[in-house]
């Protein structure tokens, strides 16, 4: 597990270094661009990526006994919304920089042994758990950024390995969040890569399937984008699904935030 923990810390700087160095070249068009999330710009999907990392920075930071400032939620997002797109982007490098700064700094026994309350949860979780809800959204997020600029753009291939085998693990919880399986017939047991997705009254992912009544043709970015909401035309060119499924079933399953 302890290995879980710095593959997420690793995928989660890449994430940060590789949205960084293309937001510092964005101009103030680019940033009013609509963006892969269908209702923000690229500026606005910024903003709430920084919100986030400056929102999710306290609670982790109150667990390893740092004295944090209380600040309400509904302040600091009104603060990013009311923001220029520019400080946006901006804050977003600030914020999720000092976040990632944070994570790193902490020791292999405080990697494996943090509980973090993140006051939306019914209990506190794991700094596994809270690390990997952070790559999950990250993650999507920059694809949503940097498909506005290249239509080829896919979830980083090591983050979606990563997130595969936390979404069969710690973050599996999250599924249940991203799904509607009432939209779906009949249950349904896929393989992907790298595992398996069980859906029926709720939805899991194993590591491995043994009969899988459906197979998805496509990497593994491809099948985390799905399950968020992401795998839309134009953007799904060469994936298919074989077997007692179809893709469009799938994407009504995994609507998407």
């Amino acid at each position: 597990m302890s290995q879980l923990v710095d593959r997420t810390i690793t995928a989660l700087r890449s994430e940060h270094d590789m949205l960084a160095g293309l937001v510092r070249t964005l101009t103030d068009d680019q940033l009013a661009t609509k963006s892969g999330a269908a209702e923000w710009t690229v500026a606005q999907v910024l903003s709430h990526l920084g919100s986030g990392a400056e929102i999710g920075r306290a609670p982790i930071a109150r667990a390893a006994g740092e004295t944090v400032a209380a600040e309400d939620n509904q302040t600091i997002w009104a603060r990013w919304d009311g923001s220029a797109p520019r400080a946006q982007a901006e804050g977003f490098l600030e914020h999720n920089g000092r976040w990632l700064d944070m994570v790193e700094e902490f020791t292999p026994e405080q990697r494996s042994s943090l509980i973090v309350d993140l006051g939306f949860l019914p209990e506190p979780v794991s700094l596994l758990t809270a690390l990997g809800m952070r790559l999950n959204e990250v993650a999507n997020h920059s694809w949503d950024v940097r498909v506005a600029f290249d239509p080829h753009a896919g979830v980083d291939a090591d983050s979606a390995a990563v997130l595969v085998e936390l979404l069969a693990g710690p973050v599996g919880f999250m599924l249940n969040f991203l799904a509607k399986p009432a939209e779906l017939t009949d249950p349904v047991s896929v393989a992907i890569p790298g595992g398996g997705l069980v859906i029926d009254d709720a939805v899991t992912l194993v590591d491995r399937l043994e009969s899988p009544s459906a197979t998805f043709n496509g990497p593994a970015e491809a099948f985390v984008r799905l399950i968020n909401g992401r795998l839309k035309a134009p953007y799904d060119n060469g994936v298919t699904i074989d077997g007692s499924t179809t893709l469009d079933d799938l994407r009504r399953a995994f609507p998407g935030f």
